[in-house]
């Protein structure tokens, strides 16, 4: 039997592929994926195959379906049952959209998406515990119930949480299958050129500092990522830019633009922090130090998210106003390109 397995950082399922040795026995499917994958309970996969989300030589399969010698499987799981033990907390959440499968937030910047090393509390998922503390999801065990996608700590926008495990398993394919449409709104530095194209390049663990990403130039190393921009609004020495995600890579976005040397204004892990572009004038570097001031974080929101309702099938689409930080970043420099202008 071979096994492979792909696990996104930022899209929060597990994709598994299996082949069946040649002489293997006609097995239900539900028992011979429970007997291969940890952590995932019989009920587990039996609610994916449900979902669609398990298939055998490209076919849906139902959990009944028999093993037959030489079959390929392929699984999508969300994330495995969880490994800490997750504290429901009162913290207040930005409600876009909510019923009785799917909750839309417009995540605030600084709150971290899932407990981890050294962020056990205070993070969207607790607060989600304690909003959805009498739903059987988030009392299961999963490590991160009810997401699909996550953001990074300072990045704000928009999230979608399932509320239950059909939801779940639904959501997690149509991210996987690349059918959602997420675009983020980001500020950086310069101005790419073509004012409008697309960034492509495998994204891995850096090698110099396991924090952060790389672009990797072997395309044998890293995972695919694309992303598709073009420039809203040129200040000159940095640009309001739109991104579409066609994957959805670990930090995607701001190490695509790093590597082509633009990138996120006052992104402190890939550079950005620095003033890059501009003159050496003292007033416009106080005007630079001004900006990250009141932008104390990467300059990047989710700014909409489409996707198909999970049990109706309807495309819903959400859309979210630029946080105000961006907001009042922009205005700055909108009013300093003008005065420039205005003396020129």
């Amino acid at each position: 039997m071979t096994e492979e397995e792909l696990v996104d950082q930022q899209e929060l399922f597990e994709h598994f592929r299996f082949q069946a040795d040649p002489g293997q026995s006609l097995l239900r499917i539900d028992k011979f994926l429970s007997d291969r994958l940890m952590n995932s309970s019989r009920t587990r996969i039996q609610n994916a195959a449900n979902a669609g989300n398990i298939l055998v030589n490209n076919n849906i399969v139902k959990p009944n379906y028999k093993i037959k010698p030489g079959d390929i499987i392929q699984v999508v799981l969300p994330t495995p049952p969880r490994e800490i033990e997750l504290i429901a907390e009162n913290i207040p959440l930005n409600i876009v959209f909510e019923d009785d499968d799917v909750l839309v937030v417009n995540k605030e910047p600084g709150m971290v998406v899932h407990p981890a090393h050294g962020n056990y509390t205070g993070t969207l998922v607790n607060a989600l515990m304690w909003h959805f503390k009498d739903l059987p999801l988030f009392n299961s065990g999963e490590s991160r119930p009810g997401l699909v996608h996550r953001l990074d700590k300072n990045t704000s926008g928009i999230l979608v949480i399932a509320k239950n495990e059909y939801a779940l398993n639904r959501l997690s394919k149509q991210f996987y299958d690349r059918t959602t449409d997420r675009r983020y709104n980001a500020l950086v530095w310069g101005v790419p050129d073509p004012p409008e194209g697309t960034i492509t390049g495998n994204i891995g663990r850096s090698i110099k500092d396991r924090k952060i990403m790389q672009v990797f130039k072997d395309e044998t190393e890293g995972k695919t990522a694309i992303t598709h921009y073009k420039v809203l609004e040129n200040f000159g020495y940095i640009s309001m830019i739109e991104c579409k995600l066609e994957t959805g890579r670990t930090h995607q976005i701001r190490v695509h633009f790093s590597n082509i040397k633009h990138p996120l204004f006052n992104d402190e892990e890939y550079g950005g922090d620095q003033i890059l572009k501009g003159t050496t004038f003292t007033k416009y570097q106080q005007f630079i130090k001004n900006c990250f001031k009141i932008l104390p974080r990467q300059a990047l929101h989710a700014k909409s998210l489409a996707f198909n309702h999970p049990v109706t099938g309807k495309r819903l689409s959400f859309d979210s106003n630029l946080p105000d930080d961006m907001l009042q970043v922009i205005e700055k420099w909108r009013k300093y390109i003008s005065g420039r202008e205005a003396v020129e």
